[in-house]
Order: structure tokens, then C-alpha cells, then sequence
């Protein structure tokens, strides 16, 4: 598993910043979709909250996926960012994990959407590259 460095966790932290998830299904018809709600664990995986929406179809289908994270906008090549590909551990639809990632969402983004979360996936970060790799 790849090392999230503190640099990525600045990032991660900072308010403001963009980030988009990009999966494909079983066949590798793509989709990529805006998300805030990615974060890192200490354990060094990275969880998110999803609805019953393609991005978790696909994830049942296909477990990998690159999350694009910028620190801001607008975008140049000399824009602070990270592309982290991800495999999917688990997709828990009840347990103690599904209840956690659905309290965090709640505590940051309010009850509303943290009702609407169908499943918490948990990924394993396999590669971490910058936003531009020129090589």
C-alpha cells in the first residue's frame, strides 16, 4: 500500500479544495464524479460515503479507481495537486464502518446527505503521482 504524505494530507485538509473520483465498470465504461467527502484514515486507507449511484455500481463491478484531488482552482500546471490510485478493500452496507463514515458526513455535510448514503467503501491507495508528471 502507498504512503499519503503529509504534503497529500495538507490537501486533503485544505479547505476549498477539489477532488474528483474516477471508476469504470465491468466492461470499462468510465465515470468521473465530483467529491468532497474522500478522506484519509490513519491506518493509511481512504474512505468515502456513496449513494446508490454509478459511481458505486461501478465499484461493485470494477474495485479500482483514481481520485484526482487539487488544492485549488483554478487550475495550472503549477497547481498543488495529487492523482491517488485506489483498489477497493471492502463496501460496508451496515456494520460499525458504514455507521462511522455516515456520522462523519452528517457532522460535516449534515443529516440530509448522511441519510442518503447507501454504502462506506473503504480503498487501499496503491499509487500516489503529482498532478503533472511531465516524464
Amino acid at each position: 500500500m502507498a504512503q499519503i504524505s503529509k504534503e497529500i494530507m495538507d490537501v486533503f485538509n485544505q479547505p476549498g479544495r477539489i477532488g474528483t473520483l474516477g471508476t469504470a465498470d465491468k466492461n470499462g465504461q468510465p465515470n468521473v464524479a465530483y467529491f468532497g467527502s474522500l478522506r484519509p484514515m490513519p491506518d493509511g486507507t481512504i474512505t468515502v460515503g456513496l449513494t446508490n449511484n454509478r459511481t458505486l455500481r461501478n465499484l461493485e463491478e470494477n474495485p479500482l479507481a483514481v481520485f484526482l484531488i487539487l488544492k485549488e482552482g483554478p487550475v495550472t500546471f503549477q497547481t498543488p495537486g495529487y492523482r491517488l490510485y485506489l483498489k477497493v478493500r471492502d463496501i460496508h452496507r451496515e456494520g460499525p464502518v458504514f455507521v462511522e463514515i455516515k456520522e462523519f458526513i452528517s457532522k460535516h455535510a449534515g443529516p440530509e446527505a448522511a441519510r442518503g448514503i447507501a454504502a462506506g467503501v473503504v480503498f487501499e491507495v496503491s499509487e500516489v503521482r503529482s498532478l503533472v508528471a511531465m516524464s
